[in-house]
């Protein structure tokens, strides 16, 4: 196999399209010498004559016109990749893959859409999922980046706060408690009927673990799998449900339900930005990181 350098293709081009060793030398900064050397190499290397020579006068030969031909493409590919190159470690285009806890799903699709209209080049994958599959996820190095409640520890993962994730108590608009003229307290929900997430969600580990904690006993009537379920359960009338301050902004407007003034609440957790730990982070998935450190709070109401 003939061994050829891009240097080369690129010094033929220019030959072939100033018909001249001399003039060739001078575009490219080289002397005539150089220029003429690296030519009977590649000619050498070729096994075949890329010019017909003719006193001064230099044209392309019938290969060398062919040849012409698959350099072009060899060089506008050279550059078209160096292009790209380029436009990704400037973060104009690229692939993001994002995996949300569907409690963050509210405000994440806000957030990525003026991602998206800063940096219209960059494709982006989104998968709302539950604790437990983002987890699975993260083990197989699955996502540039997860938004998701507080992870587990142990699992070799890297992990910031990035905004806070008040837990409030919602209840439908008639409930006995949204009456009550003495200020609420936490043992005023002691007997309560709760719609809960299911076993595993971080949102009723944290909620299990602050009742426990305040000595007070509340009964489930249903368990669910997403806080869409539970805003649905609690309007109709199920019982009461904690959730994620964010993700009942259009219910509250709408007066599908009501925030339920008790002592102790919100609870105060925060939502985190988590990767795998030793997973490459890409140019776009950092811009993307700076984007939502900085931004986060101007797409969440904070009602």
């Amino acid at each position: 196999m003939p061994h050829i350098s891009l240097r080369q293709i690129r010094i033929f081009d220019s030959v072939a399209r100033y018909k001249s060793h001399t003039r060739a030398a001078e575009k490219l900064y080289m002397t005539q010498p150089a220029v003429s050397m690296q030519m009977k190499q590649l000619e050498e290397n070729l096994g075949i004559e890329l010019f017909e020579r003719q006193g001064r006068s230099l044209s392309l030969s019938h290969s060398g016109r062919k040849l012409r031909e698959y350099s072009n493409h060899i060089i506008n590919a050279f550059d078209s990749m160096i292009d790209f190159a380029d436009k990704v470690k400037g973060c104009h285009t690229g692939h993001l893959t994002i995996s949300v806890a569907t409690t963050a799903n509210h405000f994440t699709t806000r957030i990525l859409s003026a991602f998206s209209e800063k940096y219209p080049d960059i494709t982006i994958s989104l998968d709302v999922t539950n604790r437990q599959s983002i987890l699975r996820q993260l083990d197989n190095f699955e996502p540039d980046m997860v938004i998701m409640g507080e992870p587990p520890k142990g699992h070799g993962l890297l992990s910031e706060q990035f905004m806070a994730n008040p837990l409030v108590i919602i209840a439908p608009p008639n409930h006995p408690l949204l009456t009550s003229k003495k200020p609420l307290t936490i043992k005023h929900l002691d007997g309560e009927k709760f719609v809960v997430r299911e076993k595993g969600s971080g949102t009723r580990e944290c909620i299990e673990r602050h009742f426990k904690q305040s000595g007070i006993c509340c009964a489930t009537t249903l368990e669910m799998t997403s806080n869409e379920a539970i805003k649905h359960a609690v309007s109709a009338g199920f019982g009461l449900g904690i959730v994620s301050l964010h993700t009942i902004e259009l219910e509250l407007k709408n007066r599908h339900l009501s925030i339920l003034d008790v002592a102790g609440f919100p609870l105060e957790r925060h939502w985190h930005l988590v990767t795998r730990q030793g997973k490459a982070i890409s140019p776009v998935a950092e811009a993307f990181r700076n984007f939502l450190l900085e931004k986060a709070e101007q797409y969440v109401s904070q009602k």
